[in-house]
């Protein structure tokens, strides 16, 4: 059965787009088909899975109605791709229709059963992109660094969730809170993990056992399109994110379903820590 996952935090700069790439580079390696949506107006996710995204239609186009979602996709070597572009910055303004919280679920209910896993990250904004997001996925991941400024976007997070959750989408729940950058050193990480716990326990959820270390690899794999798990598969930060996986998936759920196309396997270009 499909599992949809939606990366989210209003906050920018908390590593969502680098989460989903590395759960998709991941989660692929283990055989399984992933469909990526790029919901950022920015389009980095396209970008760091190594999508060129001229002359094919992009997620714009499929909210606005002018293709379906499986003429969007683009077959890229780490997984599938439905691309973004800034045109998506104005669609706020343009989607004004009735049930167009809905779009995007009903989208993916075309192509839903040819992927295990679809992964959407979303803008860092509480808009209209974000509520389909929602309203179209099975689970929540958010990110987070261990600053206060992280811990205030999860806290207004809430809401929107809880809202969703009453109108549009009965069944989502949040998977669990991911600390990005985490050094446990700093007196503050651990102050800031404190408040995160009782955060996560109104959203009814937990903080992530796996933490992900900051690393120069998952800084330099976006530039070559690629996520940590094949760029620099022997770092400590790919060794974090594949850990972070199986303490995602459920148990017995890692088996291939669908035979994946592999990704090359490439040669470590990192000097990062191993």
């Amino acid at each position: 059965m499909t599992k949809v996952l939606a990366v989210t935090n209003q906050k920018g700069g908390v590593g969502k787009t680098t989460t989903c790439a590395g759960l998709c580079g991941g989660l692929a390696k283990m055989g399984n088909k992933v469909l990526a949506v790029d919901l950022d107006p920015q389009g980095n996710l396209s970008f760091s899975l190594g999508i060129e995204v001229e002359d094919n239609y992009t997620i714009y186009d499929v909210m606005k109605g002018n293709c379906d979602i499986g003429d969007a996709v683009i077959h890229g070597e780490i997984c599938d791709v439905v691309p973004s572009n800034i045109l998506l910055s104005g669609l706020e303004l343009e989607m004004t229709g009735v049930g167009r919280e809905y779009v995007l679920r009903e989208q993916l209910g075309y192509i839903k059963k040819d992927y295990d896993y679809i992964i959407l990250d979303t803008p860092p904004a509480l808009s209209v992109l974000t509520i389909n997001a929602y309203t179209a996925s099975d689970e929540l991941i958010i990110p987070m660094l261990c600053e206060v400024l992280s811990l205030q976007g999860i806290a207004q997070l809430r809401q929107t969730i809880f809202a969703v959750k009453r109108y549009y989408n009965k069944s989502l729940t949040v998977r669990g809170i991911l600390l990005n950058k985490y050094n446990p050193r700093l007196t503050l990480t651990k102050e800031v993990e404190d408040l995160a716990q009782m955060i996560a326990e109104q959203l009814d959820t937990t903080i992530f056992k796996t933490k992900i270390s900051a690393s120069v690899a998952i800084a330099e794999a976006p530039a070559h399109g690629e996520s940590i798990i094949t760029y620099s598969p022997n770092s400590r930060a790919a060794k974090e994110y594949n850990a972070f996986i199986k303490e995602l998936i459920s148990p017995g759920d890692d088996a291939p379903k669908t035979k994946a196309k592999q990704p090359k396997k490439k040669s470590d270009k990192s000097g990062g820590a191993k």
